[in-house]
């Protein structure tokens, strides 16, 4: 997908790193990103996440907060506050140059931020906190052993993550004076709570305090044995996955490009690298955006389907599709079609009707279920036409494929 990266004007006077995932087409949404308590803008979680939302035609702005990764600043000098107001120069960034996020997320303390801060950005339409304190105070717990030398002292290196990170009196104090539920409780927009079960650094009970003080229209997903950095690719996945169908239910419809007759002209696939493992790629399909991957056995992360998968997505869904025009065309009581498939090799010695005599053939099994109270000559002659689906006629025919450098 493309990345933009820009600065731009922090609460403090700073200039802010920033990182805009876009789709490439026109996004059908903006959505703003709020990292973990020292983390950055291109922390594996946020990273994917915002890429997997662009694969869906949803832009993503991520950016460090002052004093972490490419931004200016002192880390001493922020606190909780001065994240919140950083997140609404991000929106408001976003406001000036793109277009307003409709969607915020936030993770882990960034959830914390986002809460507090979707009262400020009017434009907002969905909320999403991923691992998220209901009470921002709760990241003292990092360094609750050395609480005492912060506020006898007024800043203290404490080590998170293996990491050195100073902390000073001022960021307790913000913390501690923050009333996170009365901002949830007044939150006026659609809030989905993600949160893993196991958490160990935030545990379950953050979810249910901000689930219970929120009002609805409100929704709750478990995570299951995700980690709570979604270190693993596949829970970044599926978390994208689900604010993306989850947020479709609150954007304003696409508009008139959602009701194109793109059926006129042959549709381009474009197939893109996205980077982010050995084997994924992107599949732009005019509107539609898909995933493909490989099996973790054949090396991949299994993220999205194989290619020989989407060849028999494509036969079955053409097979199925052609069975239905033909049966509305003749009227006939079909309810359902179900087209189970499966590729391999066999010997072609094994094949007597095959021309093929030598070496291994590619075999394509196609089990074709139907429903309906249809006679056995109707349900022989739906077998018949199954067959005569283009894709059927392509695979079983001679394909010119021409190959050249792209300009």
């Amino acid at each position: 997908m493309p990345t933009e990266r820009f600065q731009f004007l922090g609460e403090g006077g700073h200039q802010l790193a920033a990182t805009l995932d876009l789709p490439d087409r026109a996004p059908i949404a903006y959505a703003l990103f709020a990292h973990c308590f020292t983390c950055g803008k291109d922390v594996l979680a946020a990273k994917r996440i915002a890429v997997a939302l662009a694969a869906k035609g949803i832009a993503v702005l991520r950016f460090d907060f002052t004093g972490l990764g490419s931004s200016e600043g002192d880390f001493a000098n922020s606190t909780f506050s001065s994240n919140v107001a950083d997140l609404v120069h991000a929106a408001d960034h976003l406001r000036e140059t793109r277009k307003a996020p409709a969607i915020l997320i936030g993770h882990s303390l960034g959830g914390a931020a986002i809460l507090a801060a979707a009262e400020r950005i009017p434009e907002a339409l969905a909320v999403i906190t991923i691992a998220a304190p209901s009470d921002p105070n709760h990241v003292t717990g990092l360094f609750e052993d050395r609480l005492e030398d912060i506020r006898a002292n007024g800043r203290t290196e404490v080590s998170l993550a293996g990491r050195p990170f100073p902390i000073t009196r001022e960021f307790l104090d913000d913390v501690a004076e923050h009333e996170l539920m009365r901002h949830i409780a007044h939150l006026r927009k659609a809030l989905l709570v993600m949160h893993a079960p196991t958490d160990d650094t935030v545990g379950i009970e953050n979810a249910t305090r901000i689930f219970l003080a929120a009002k609805h229209p409100k929704s709750f997903v478990s995570l299951d044995d995700a980690d709570h950095l979604l270190t693993n690719r596949r829970d970044a996945t599926y978390v994208a996955d689900v604010i993306a169908a989850w947020a479709s239910r609150y954007l304003e419809p696409a508009g008139p490009a959602a009701t194109l007759n793109l059926g006129e002209t042959p549709r381009h696939v474009v197939v893109r690298e996205t980077r982010e493992s050995k084997f994924q790629q992107t599949i732009a399909v005019g509107p539609h955006r898909l995933l493909a991957d490989e099996p973790i056995a054949a090396g991949g992360e299994d993220s999205g389907p194989g290619p020989y998968d989407f060849l028999l997505a494509a036969l079955g869904a053409c097979t199925s599709m052609t069975m239905r025009l033909y049966a509305e065309r003749k009227a006939l009581p079909l309810d359902r079609v179900t087209v189970t498939l499966a590729h391999s090799k066999i010997h072609a010695e094994d094949c007597a009707e095959c021309e093929t005599k030598i070496g291994l053939l590619d075999q394509i099994e196609r089990v074709i279920g139907i429903e309906g109270a249809l006679d056995s000559e109707q349900r022989k002659r739906l077998m018949e036409i199954a067959d005569k689906c283009p894709v059927h006629r392509t695979l079983t025919s001679e394909v010119r494929i021409l190959t050249r450098p792209a300009d």
